[in-house]
């Protein structure tokens, strides 16, 4: 049997594959639903080490890396250093918080078998690395993106909290962030994670757009981004609520400002005919 080893890691919500390919001397324009392949030469100059020709690396622009049969941490660690020096913010100390182990197993068997850690193919494709690669990357990219979702609910859950406790009046500056927060998390899952594209290989191979159809529908990449596209416009309308309620009490404000001053004149005046103001 011939094993194949993915390593999935989501390090950032962003990565500027042009950056790297101008360092890497890759004369090609990539957009932003295109994986940056690196391997060969070009792979051992930046792991300084030796590169077999089973042995790649795909980054992609959603923040996401995948090591194709690379198992020593000591390359993988290099090469997110590698990338780090393009994108700072990538944290090296929390690498294995969002990541994904894969296997293709190519060997006699009559249809094709997944499982939750390896997928089992009678003969190699040369698409199977690509779409895994591919379907690895936006599952951790979407972990990584659910485990923001769940800071943001933290967030409002506090702001209920101090509706409840009568405090009513909210911030513009901290309404404004908390929704960019939530435009931000949509941003990334829907423009960057791209869960609704699919490679361009898919759309000339009808056996590589059945492939990677399975794997989407086994990772439940598609359920995964419904249930967050339905949690993020449930934010919405709650951030709608305070809105609605921070702008009515400074409406209410305003309108008793008004009705002051208006008495204040009204009083000026009184006191005037009354000769108690020359």
């Amino acid at each position: 049997m011939r094993e194949i080893t993915f390593k999935a890691y989501a390090v950032t919500n962003e990565i500027d594959l042009n950056k790297i390919a101008v360092h890497c001397g890759i004369p090609k324009k990539f957009t932003w639903e295109q994986p940056l392949f690196l391997r060969g030469d070009m792979l051992k100059s930046i792991l300084n080490s030796h590169v077999n020709e089973s042995q790649n690396v795909l980054v992609f622009s959603f923040g996401s890396v995948v090591f194709i049969n690379h198992t020593h941490a000591g390359e993988i660690n290099r090469f997110l250093g590698f990338i780090q020096s393009f994108e700072p913010e990538i944290d090296l100390k929390s690498l294995d918080r969002y990541t994904d182990d894969y296997s293709l197993h190519i060997s006699e068997t009559d249809e094709l078998e997944l499982t939750d850690e390896y997928v089992n193919v009678p003969q190699f494709e040369t698409f199977y690395p690509e779409l895994i690669s591919t379907v690895l990357a936006k599952s951790v990219a979407l972990e990584r993106t659910e485990e923001q979702l769940g800071k943001i609910h933290d967030k409002l859950e506090t702001m209920i909290d101090r509706l409840e406790k009568g405090k009513l009046r909210i911030g513009n500056k901290e309404l404004a962030r908390t929704t960019a927060k939530i435009v931000r998390h949509e941003y990334n899952t829907l423009a960057y994670i791209m869960i609704l594209d699919k490679p361009d290989i898919t759309w000339t191979s009808s056996d590589a757009s059945e492939f990677y159809d399975k794997m989407t529908e086994f990772f439940e990449l598609n359920d995964r981004y419904k249930i967050l596209k339905s949690k993020t416009d449930i934010l919405y309308n709650i951030m709608d609520g305070f809105s609605t309620i921070s702008h009515s009490i400074r409406g209410l404000f305003v309108e008793w400002i008004v009705v002051i001053l208006i008495l204040i004149e009204i009083l000026l005046t009184v006191f005037q005919i009354i000769g108690w103001i020359p």
